[in-house]
């Protein structure tokens, strides 16, 4: 035989195919917490469905352990920046489904074991932000009156300049505290999820990549990029940022955010969420490390890329926010970075997750919009139950 003619991919044998991927009766797409929600979801509803999740990196890949791990129950800014491009009803129904995506995920994992901490987040203002600050101060009362309802307290968001000097900031003029932020161990989420996944009897394929999906009469074909087909009852994509890949005419938008993250830092005054430039750059401690991310708005449409990877302009945009404002005092902080990475969100101007039937057989379940830990739980249910009804 001709080489030339050798495939690329290795073909499903009988066995396989019997053993692994035979009678099928829902694929998800995608083993990020929405997926898994989803899967877990459909698995409670009825425990006799077979449930096979088909995930193209050997781990989770996207956004949901490659984040920096805040709650994103949402800073000062995101809610203000919210209320311009929706309605306050539809600002108040994200925070509803925010808070109770949290409560969701803390009762399947338990907060202890995602090393949940409700510390607070902060957004700060350098000194040449002065009338942006009076306007977010202008707007917390009646922002607190608002969620009280959904929230159960009072005083969520309230000026905070006192706490500047503990942290240790420079240039720094105001912060507004937001008593509802918190942190989290995502990878020890991801692993909650999976494990609680994996005793349910749900089967998950890593290294799978999902290029088509053709949905017939009662059953939907999906092909791989090993080649291979498989037939299944239904579908839920949950690819969030990825989306475009499989379904490119779906209103979601890649958007790339690298982040870094520092070696231990002696006697590290920084504790807690920071959100600083209307949310672009968040930063965090990680311990005793700085967690620091975002930047995206220096490069809007180079960070629009399903491409993983770093670039030295947001490179230097945050090692500049490192060194001028979080860590002044520090030096020679190339040598203090021990790690970068990206993620690769799901966005839209709308933040309105998309969870929708494309057809009988097929629905999505995606657009997390940068909030995928605080909702995605709710949003893979909701899929997962819509998936179910029809």
């Amino acid at each position: 035989m001709n080489s030339k003619t050798i495939k690329k991919f290795p073909r499903l044998s009988f066995w396989e195919k019997e053993s692994f991927l035979h009678k099928i009766d829902i694929a998800i797409i995608g083993s990020g917490i929405v997926g898994l929600s989803a899967a877990i979801q459909l698995k409670e509803l009825n425990a006799s469905l077979q449930i096979a999740i088909f995930e193209k990196g050997i781990l989770p890949s996207g956004a949901s352990t490659k984040n920096a791990g805040f709650a994103c129950f949402g800073s000062i800014s995101e809610l203000i920046s919210d209320l311009e491009n929706h309605s306050e009803d539809e600002m108040l129904k994200l925070v509803a489904k925010r808070w109770q995506g949290l409560q969701r995920l803390k009762q399947r994992i338990g907060a202890s074991n995602m090393d949940f901490w409700e510390c607070g987040g902060y957004e700060i203002f350098k000194t040449t932000e002065e009338e942006k600050y009076q306007n977010y101060l202008q707007k917390i009362a009646y922002l607190n009156t608002t969620l009280e309802s959904i929230i159960g307290r009072k005083d969520i968001y309230q000026g905070d300049d006192a706490s500047i000097s503990k942290f240790g900031f420079q240039d720094v003029q105001h912060i507004i505290v937001n008593q509802a932020e918190g942190q989290i161990h995502t990878g020890k989420m991801m692993q909650g999820l999976l494990g609680l996944a994996q005793t349910m009897g749900i089967k998950i394929f890593n290294g799978i990549t999902v290029e088509t999906i053709q949905s017939n009469n009662s059953t939907v074909i999906i092909t791989t990029k090993q080649q291979w087909k498989i037939t299944v009852g239904k579908v839920l994509v949950c690819t969030n940022g990825f989306t475009q890949k499989i379904l490119p005419t779906l209103k979601v938008l890649p958007a790339r955010n690298q982040v870094l993250i520092t070696k231990p830092i002696p006697n590290l005054k920084v504790k807690g969420t920071f959100h600083y430039d209307s949310g672009y750059i968040y930063f965090r401690n990680v311990g005793n490390r700085i967690l620091l991310g975002g930047a995206r708005n220096y490069d809007i449409e180079g960070e629009t890329t399903l491409e993983f990877g770093t670039t030295n302009t947001i490179q230097q945009a945050l090692m500049d926010i490192l060194s001028t404002i979080i860590l002044p005092n520090e030096k020679h902080f190339d040598s203090i970075i021990d790690y970068w990475w990206s993620g690769i969100m799901g966005v839209h101007h709308q933040k309105k997750p998309v969870v929708e039937m494309i057809d009988s057989n097929v629905g999505v379940a995606v657009r997390l919009g940068g909030m995928g830990i605080a909702i995605g739980s709710l949003v893979g249910e909701e899929g997962a139950r819509m998936l179910l009804s029809s």
